[in-house]
């Protein structure tokens, strides 16, 4: 898998990161979670787990042709709004050995994988069923 850097949010050490791939796909580098009311919130299928970033994260999409600014909508489970104003991103799980030697991943940071259309349709405008099923922010 190739990368494509698009951009990173450093502060004090930490670095989550986003990723394009030459697979359609973004990848996500984000802080582990810990917390059990988060993650009690998410199911997660065998081969996914979730991580933690910043929204302005997602500034960086712009870079890859995206339209700047916030999410319209959050998709469940992709991606949930916690009370501290930071995404929880659920995807694959990344293993693939090229990528991660393309990658500085501190011990509390994780990585996943997700695809460029599930990200581009969260800056769509709901509409019809999504707006009567529309995910909730994390409690």
């Amino acid at each position: 898998m190739k990368l494509r850097f698009l951009g990173k949010n450093s502060q004090a050490g930490d670095c989550p990161t986003l990723y394009a791939t030459n697979r359609d796909t973004y990848l996500v580098q984000g802080w582990k979670i810990f917390a059990n009311d988060l993650l009690l919130q998410l199911t997660l299928p065998e081969g996914e787990t979730a991580v933690e970033v910043p929204t302005e994260l997602f500034e960086h999409l712009e870079k890859d042709g995206l339209p700047p600014g916030e999410f319209k909508r959050l998709e469940d489970p992709l991606m949930v709004l916690t009370p501290g104003g930071t995404y929880l991103v659920q995807g694959r799980a990344v293993a693939d050995p090229e990528a991660l030697a393309q990658m500085s991943i501190p011990d509390y940071e994780s990585v996943v994988e997700v695809s460029k259309a599930a990200i581009t349709a969260l800056l769509e405008e709901p509409r019809g069923a999504d707006l009567q099923r529309g995910a909730q922010p994390a409690l």
